[in-house]
């Protein structure tokens, strides 16, 4: 049998004992894989990652959920040198807000990228480590630049980005009434700077309009590499980066949708709240 066959037949079976209870489920796998013990491995595998990822999923859910329902609290808290000022962002990981700097060294603003209370969980943590080790190494003039990070006095987490006061990209061409060929051109650094990217091995994986923004002297800055993959990497990073199906599907690829989907029961909403953009 292909490969192509025996994956649809561990498919077809999946569907069909996924929504069954623990009795049904161990007799109806008995009766379709009809003795063969790789096909029943096979499909209680994808039955063991299921409940897995849904695990994870609730715990992601709840504390989402729990954040959404409050107002934020981070004005006019103070993380390393810099006030917060307000909440600019928000996204799977971390609420990002407008700081200046409060040691009275220089006056200046910033992005502040905070993972916010509830989500401090160790994957949401090696992903931000993972986001800021990235930053560190990327220096082209359409990149949003780190300018330093720490961790909070109760142990969450940050990022002190540049700060890029601007629209998004299809705003500001909308706004300024671009023209075909000026659309093109506003692109061009785009392009460059995920290319420079690309030359470092590094795929950002969630480019879409929220993450281009166009400064006020008309410059692309490209943001959030939150869950970008490091395409050459030791075995511990490669994980992280490879570990969640994480992406904005209205701008996801679909080889990527596609095999989002086929990972969750079709008529499931799952793998919808899963694909958590930042």
């Amino acid at each position: 049998m292909a490969d192509s066959d025996k994956w649809g037949q561990v498919q077809e079976i999946f569907l069909a004992v996924a929504d069954l209870g623990t009795a049904e489920r161990t007799a109806a796998l008995a009766r379709l894989c009809e003795g063969d013990s790789i096909l029943r491995g096979e499909v209680e595998s994808l039955l063991e990652a299921e409940v897995r990822g849904a695990a994870h999923l609730h715990t992601v859910i709840q504390a989402e959920a729990a954040v959404l329902m409050e107002p934020s609290r981070g004005e006019g808290r103070r993380v390393g040198a810099y006030r917060l000022v307000r909440e600019i962002g928000r996204g799977g990981m971390g609420t990002v807000y407008l700081a200046v700097r409060a040691d009275g060294q220089y006056e200046s603003e910033a992005a502040i990228k905070l993972v916010r209370p509830g989500l401090d969980i160790d994957f949401i943590f090696r992903r931000f480590r993972h986001e800021r080790q990235i930053l560190a190494n990327m220096q082209h003039p359409n990149i949003a630049r780190l300018l330093d990070a720490g961790t909070t006095e109760d142990g969450l987490p940050y990022l002190v980005m540049e700060y890029v006061k601007g629209s998004w990209i299809t705003t500001y061409a909308e706004e300024h009434g671009l023209s075909v060929e000026q659309r093109l051109r506003l692109f061009l650094p785009v392009c460059s700077a995920v290319a420079y990217a690309h030359h470092a091995f590094i795929v950002h994986r969630d480019l879409k309009p929220a993450n281009i923004l166009i400064d006020a002297a008309g410059s692309p800055k490209l943001l959030d590499f939150g869950i970008s993959k490091l395409l050459v990497a030791g075995q511990e990073a490669s994980a992280e980066s490879q570990g969640a199906a994480m992406m904005t599907p209205d701008y996801a690829s679909r080889s990527r949708l596609s095999a989002m989907r086929s990972r969750w029961h079709p008529t499931s909403t799952h793998w919808e709240r899963c694909c958590t953009g930042c």
